[in-house]
């Protein structure tokens, strides 16, 4: 290949092409089961959130956020959902909690061993610092296009990009989290013979549990941010209706759609940041004072 010095062209886009082309035929078993297990997950968990009767499951969410916060949040709850289902947006608004409860769940499991890993040995936080900064740097609907190449188009794409979008925070605030717990703490643990794994999981976990939810919080909302972003490559929800709305310039729709939109996700944000409350470095310091 010829190299012109004013007029530099280097070709980086053919050359992603031609690795994802080799990934799908080399790993299109891999490829094949994530499908299967996405698809799964996403359809268990949409039959087990849209199939009972809407009451129920008002009450469902409800429960869980007094549990979570106390009981003007479970009345905002069942407000909220109940106007959802006003709207007859429930399918809708359930496919995208199953959408987005998947890729959180997927983003957690990923997220938190690696940011354990990153605050534990400074050579992988030094990789994954870099990493994390492309992945939060990279337009959201960039991600789109090689998902696209290699998952088809439904729920799935836009389940792994949403994984990927939403899981630098979570590994940040988990490293940061582990890293900030009192030093005299661990060495205290040390001096009575705990072992590294006690340490983590009895010591430092318990304490980095505020960050570590702030972290999943963010996750969280992140997700939510890639619920239109999903819809336009073909997955159910609330996003889809707002996609469908967009093409048609359905005004009612779109503002419908966008409203179901910010009640999901205020439930899950205000659940998720009530549950990092409740840990037991946020008891002991309310206890404290």
């Amino acid at each position: 290949m010829n190299f012109d010095p004013l007029n530099p062209r280097f070709p980086l886009g053919d050359f992603v092409h031609e690795v994802i082309r080799w990934l799908q035929s080399a790993l299109s078993g891999l490829i094949g089961g994530v499908r299967w297990l996405l698809d799964l997950l996403y359809g268990s968990l949409e039959y087990t959130l849209a199939t009972p009767i809407f009451l129920i499951m008002i009450a469902i969410f409800a429960a869980v956020a007094w549990l979570a916060s106390g009981w003007k949040l479970a009345v905002v709850t069942a407000i909220g959902f109940y106007l959802i289902r006003a709207l007859d947006l429930w399918l809708p608004a359930m496919q995208t909690m199953a959408l987005v409860l998947v890729a959180c769940v997927m983003a957690i499991l990923l997220a938190i061993p690696v940011g354990i890993l990153a605050a534990k040995v400074r050579a992988v936080s030094l990789v994954v610092k870099p990493v994390l900064d492309f992945m939060q740097s990279m337009p959201a609907l960039a991600y789109l296009v090689p998902v696209i190449s290699v998952f088809s188009i439904g729920q799935v794409p836009g389940i792994i990009a949403t994984i990927i979008f939403a899981m630098p925070p979570g590994v940040r605030l988990t490293e940061l989290a582990i890293r900030q717990v009192d030093h005299e703490v661990v060495e205290a643990g040390q001096a009575f013979g705990a072992t590294a794994w006690s340490i983590l999981r009895k010591i430092q976990l318990p304490l980095a549990m505020p960050t570590i939810m702030a972290g999943i919080n963010q996750v969280i909302m992140l997700a939510l941010s890639m619920v239109v972003l999903a819809g336009m490559v073909g997955a159910q929800g609330l996003g889809g209706e707002i996609v469908g709305a967009l093409s048609r310039v359905n005004v009612p729709l779109g503002v419908e759609a966008g409203l179901a939109v910010v009640i999901v996700a205020v439930y899950l944000d205000r659940v998720t940041a009530a549950l990092g409350h409740r840990s037991p470095l946020a008891r002991a310091l309310k206890a404290s004072t």
